[in-house]
């Protein structure tokens, strides 16, 4: 595929996204659950799955580390973020921190590991009739040195406090923004936790999640910073870039200084945009825990089995938040919080 001015490369998407500094992991997990039973686990047979590790999407969803409900039990991270956008379904949070949350349909959960934090995310199946669809986006975005060792920290944006911009092109086509992170024309989203890399505001992060009519135009402004790294996902039919067609499962560097015009396919498109100016430091991985050096991997590791960052406060590695679609979020210090609640 050909590159353009403002295309710098483009790359296919499969089910991990490829990222670029800040970011280290971005996946879209979309799940078309059955209905639910009283355990809400899944109302189907979990015969031909490799059940704790079920990854493959038989019959349209997956079990994924969770053997009665669906999702992610149980498990640790060290020296980073992870930035969780639930578009469908809901989501049950729970930590060693003692919070707990339940939350979906456009809400995002922003989370800060820092020095380790034990969590779980488990996919509830509440609707007894079905279906249950559930569709997120879970992103990893860094910490540097200075920072990989903070306190941890975990705060709910809730749908309705969460910016967006309608555009309506002269052809009276829709285009909607909504801004998670980063200002957009003067919509400035919720703080990020205060030791965030996007908390700084040298830092250029933004994360915007773009809908488009069919053949809707947009043009969305360049990056605050020219050298931070820009990256534009397209997830859901197709766009036009400065006169380049990017189709479903394609992803796009950007150049930060330039306007991008966009340019929605017969299907319309849905794009993530995530930026940011990089970190720049070594970056060592082990599975959960993301730190500078390899010293620092086997000293998380000794850390996380000595006292299990702190402990597990609840009876179960999965926990789940009773059978009632309504949202909420209890903090680390007994506050609670309720959103608006969700109409349908």
């Amino acid at each position: 595929m050909t590159t353009s001015p403002i295309v710098l490369q483009t790359v296919a998407l499969g089910f991990q996204w490829p990222t670029v500094d800040p970011y280290l992991f971005c996946v879209h997990h979309l799940d078309h659950y059955p209905a639910g039973d009283e355990r809400l686990a899944p109302q189907a047979s979990l015969a031909g799955r490799q059940i704790g590790s079920d990854f493959e999407p038989k019959d349209g969803w997956r079990m994924y580390h969770g053997t009665t409900v669906p999702g992610f039990p149980e498990h640790p991270h060290r020296g980073f973020e992870t930035i969780t956008f639930a578009r469908r379904g809901f989501i049950d949070h729970s930590d060693s921190m003692g919070a707990a949350a339940r939350f979906g349909r456009g809400d995002v959960q922003w989370m800060t590991a820092g020095r380790g934090v034990v969590h779980s995310e488990m996919f509830p199946l509440l609707d007894r009739d079905g279906p249950n669809t559930c569709e997120l986006f879970q992103v990893w975005i860094n910490l540097p040195a200075s920072d990989k060792m903070v306190d941890p920290y975990f705060t709910m944006l809730w749908a309705d406090d969460i910016p967006r911009r309608e555009h309506v092109d002269d052809a009276g086509r829709v285009s909607t923004v909504t801004v998670i992170a980063g200002e957009y024309e003067g919509l400035v989203p919720a703080s990020p936790p205060p030791d965030s890399w996007a908390a700084r505001a040298d830092a250029a992060v933004a994360i915007w999640h773009v809908v488009q009519a069919p053949g809707a135009a947009l043009i969305l402004p360049p990056a605050v910073r020219p050298d931070a790294n820009r990256v534009l996902y397209v997830f859901e039919g197709s766009v036009g870039v400065d006169g380049q067609q990017l189709t479903t499962d394609t992803g796009a560097v950007l150049d930060p200084t330039a306007d991008v015009p966009l340019l929605a396919g017969a299907d319309g498109c849905e794009i993530l945009l995530l930026q940011g100016r990089p970190i720049a430091e070594p970056v060592v991985q082990y599975g959960p825990f993301v730190m500078n050096t390899e010293a620092e991997i086997r000293e998380a590791f000794a850390d996380y089995r000595r006292d299990g960052f702190g402990g597990w406060p609840w009876d179960r590695p999965d926990p789940v938040h009773g059978d009632v679609a309504e949202r909420f979020a209890q903090h680390a210090d007994g506050r609670v919080d309720r959103p608006q609640p969700i109409a349908g």
